[in-house]
């Protein structure tokens, strides 16, 4: 049984355009239960996926998703990776299980105007570009990365496949 997915999504920017919750939602459930598939086996006890001792593997994942303009996903950015640049979509790991019994998968912080660019240079629907960076976010806290070759294929078949379960078509392609 997978994890329930509760998000909070807030909006520092909304131009040129960000999808409402409910898509956010539906993109992250089914990064949830993709990811969940394939990742490691310490990646899905911390997401609630596996029954660790006494755990209900009906646990509870707790999300956030932000987004935000240029300036300050530039900011973060540089803090964060030491890139002075916007960039599409910046992945925070979360603290865990929570006293409350939720766990804290961790947070994205999406830049609204490098995804509508993104969208527009690959020929790529927005929607299609927002679901695919909601998705890759997702799997970053799951414990996905594509700092290797070896690890880079295996995240994009995994993104393949889950934005295919939702419609959408290779953006590798």
């Amino acid at each position: 049984m997978l994890p329930r997915l509760e998000l909070d999504v807030t909006y520092a920017a909304r131009r040129p355009w960000a999808p409402r919750r409910a898509q956010f939602l539906r993109w992250a459930s089914a990064a949830l239960a993709g990811g969940l598939e394939a990742a490691r086996p310490r990646a899905r006890a911390r997401a609630g996926g596996v029954k660790p001792r006494g755990r209900s593997p009906a646990a509870r994942i707790a999300l956030s998703v932000r987004i935000v303009g240029e300036a300050r996903s530039s900011a973060l950015n540089a803090r964060y990776r030491r890139k002075d640049r916007p960039t599409n979509v910046l992945s925070f790991a979360g603290a865990g299980l929570l006293p409350d019994g939720r766990t804290c998968l961790g947070e994205l912080v999406i830049c609204a105007p490098v995804v509508a660019r993104e969208a527009r240079s690959q020929g790529r629907t927005p929607p299609a570009h927002w679901a695919h960076m909601t998705i890759h976010g997702v799997l970053h806290l799951l414990g996905f990365d594509h700092e290797r070759s070896a690890e880079a294929g295996k995240m994009a078949a995994r993104e393949i496949q889950i934005l295919d379960r939702l419609g959408f078509s290779n953006p590798y392609a």
